[in-house]
């Protein structure tokens, strides 16, 4: 933690000296207070006289000391807040960022709601074990062993009886710590399948609602929550003892102050004065025990998130950057060369033995049954996984050898899920062009055939889009998706499946304008209709996996069985004739 808080140690440092000032004004003050009742109301110095005018110029001076403790304490606070605040500005970002560079199985392995709960709620812990170390720890250091250094001046004997009672003490708040800690990571674990379960419910409270399944879904959240709120009262139920045991023995400490006071002022080795000093030192210190108890209870619980924020930190980017930039004279080829893949911590593979070559300006399709990898076979020419054994190449250079960003600004990507963001339909076309202008976003939105329902909205382009996009259709948002990505100027495009919300007739004139705009790009459909593939250049049929057969529609209808039974299901043997 020492890289930020070094950052802003300038700032720690002034208020732990605003701290010893107010900590100060505290210990100094039983003195005082001792003085007058001693010296002003008993008169012990002066035959029994009261000291009116000594009275006023202590309680004056015992006013300007609070008032002088009282700025140093705001002051402190003001520079912790400062410190503690811009040190989880720099964790949250420095975490955040290290997420936007994992790999899809690295944010599979953490679970979104648990990087979610990393970012939000154990940063802030962090930021509160970072404020209460600098303002909690130094302040309850100085307030006990300050209130223990007074009470031996005051007192040997008071010393003494307070000394004896801090091993006991500390036992209790040790055990007691023993017994919470384990329990902190735990709450950690729980508050982070809260979070999943919350989240996949609001992502998906459509399907929920239409399968009657919201009473199924208040029970999974209230059993999580359960045992949230099990784990947290174990812990809160551990401090609720401790805090009585410390009482307990503070207040036994206080009686057998008084028992000696009591004796000592009879026979004159002390005053009344004193003895009040030494009970409200008492006091102080047990109040800084308390505190201490407090801290150590949400230092352990910032420890634990620190520990859970550092594994973010400490990931390594999987996917290693290559330091190329892609320059090559066959710009828009893909090959695969004996590619194999399979998801990581799965044994089996996806794919097997791939080898297939996409030339510049082609368009080929990939079909296939439901999990024959088509999917994965696109992933890997962006890079979102690596081949396990083989090589793929886009324009010739191995895709492990370019830089990501190189990579991916050679591709434009549309996915199987349309994704939109909380923005105008403007932005949202423009998210991967951000300095694009209205007519490229226009002409963009005219090629994915968006444009005749965007013009219709009232507000056009500047009309805001809900959280996912939850206000438009899925076939609008699939537009926008594919718009976004025409207005890139990519070498290769993969449509992943990317088009099944669209009538036939949307599809096509959206294939014939992409077709006019880039003719030189190459082009990559995923795509369950025969109707979306039968004009590419090219059709891959994969089965297992496996590349079953590779040709044109005409020569896959006379030479494939698998792509003529596709065929006659969807369009009918009387349609061949078309």
């Amino acid at each position: 933690m020492w890289k930020y808080i070094r950052h802003y140690l300038f700032f720690a440092v002034i208020a732990g000296a605003f701290m010893i000032g107010e900590v100060m004004m505290d210990l100094i003050q039983p003195g005082i207070m001792s003085r007058i009742v001693d010296d002003g109301v008993l008169g012990v110095n002066n035959g029994g006289i009261s000291d009116l005018q000594l009275i006023g110029m202590l309680g004056l001076q015992m006013i300007g000391l609070v008032l002088f403790g009282g700025l140093c304490g705001s002051l402190n606070n003001v520079f912790v807040h400062i410190s503690s605040q811009n040190i989880g500005n720099e964790i949250r970002k420095d975490c955040f960022r290290r997420i936007m560079t994992f790999s899809f199985p690295q944010i599979d392995r953490f679970g979104t709601g648990s990087l979610v709960t990393r970012v939000t709620n154990d940063i802030t812990q962090v930021q509160a074990f970072v404020s209460l170390f600098v303002r909690g720890m130094l302040r309850t250091s100085l307030l006990t062993f300050g209130s223990m250094y007074f009470m031996f001046r005051l007192n040997r004997h008071f010393g003494l009886v307070v000394l004896c009672a801090f091993p006991f003490l500390v036992g209790v708040i040790a055990f007691c710590l023993w017994k919470a800690n384990p329990l902190f990571a735990k709450l950690q674990a729980h508050l982070d399948a809260m979070n999943a379960i919350m989240q996949e419910d609001v992502s998906g409270i459509r399907i929920i609602k239409a399968c009657v399944r919201e009473v199924y879904e208040k029970l999974r959240f209230g059993k999580a929550n359960d045992k949230l709120v099990k784990t947290q009262l174990r812990t809160l139920i551990i401090f609720a003892f401790m805090n009585p045991l410390a009482n307990a023995l503070m207040y036994v400490a206080v009686t057998v102050i008084l028992y000696i006071g009591a004796y000592e002022t009879g026979t004159g080795s002390t005053t009344p004065g004193i003895v009040m000093a030494a009970i409200t030192y008492t006091t102080q210190l047990l109040n800084g025990i308390l505190m201490l108890v407090m801290l150590f209870q949400n230092i352990s619980r910032g420890i634990t998130s620190w520990k859970r924020v550092k594994e973010v930190l400490r990931s390594e980017q999987e996917l290693a950057d290559g330091s190329g930039d892609g320059a090559a004279a066959k710009e828009g080829e893909i090959e695969f060369r004996d590619v194999s893949f399979a998801y990581p911590e799965s044994s089996q593979n996806v794919l097997s033995h791939i080898n297939l070559t996409v030339h510049k300006g082609e368009t080929v399709a990939v079909m296939g049954a439901t999990g024959c990898g088509k999917t994965s076979l696109v992933s890997l020419i962006p890079r979102f996984y690596d081949a396990s054994t083989g090589t793929v190449l886009v324009d010739g250079i191995d895709v492990k050898e370019y830089r990501q960003e190189a990579l991916r600004d050679k591709i434009a990507v549309v996915m199987q899920k349309s994704e939109l963001f909380s923005m105008t339909v403007g932005e949202n076309i423009a998210w991967g062009m951000p300095g694009a202008d209205g007519a490229s976003i226009k002409s963009a939105a005219v090629i994915a055939q968006a444009d005749g329902f965007i013009s219709s909205m009232p507000e056009k382009y500047g009309a805001a889009v809900a959280e996912r996009g939850m206000s438009l259709s899925g076939g609008q948002k699939q537009r926008i998706s594919i718009a976004r990505a025409v207005l890139k100027p990519a070498e290769i495009f993969i449509f992943d499946d990317s088009t099944s919300a669209l009538d036939l007739k949307t599809e096509a004139d959206m294939y014939q304008a992409l077709k006019k705009s880039h003719p030189y790009s190459t082009k990559i459909i995923i795509a369950q209709r025969i109707a979306s593939v039968r004009t590419a250049d090219r059709i891959v049929i994969l089965e297992n996996g496996s590349i079953l057969a590779c040709g044109t529609h005409e020569e896959l209808l006379e030479s494939c069985r698998t792509y003529q039974d596709i065929y006659y299901s969807q369009i009918g043997e009387e349609a061949e004739s078309i």
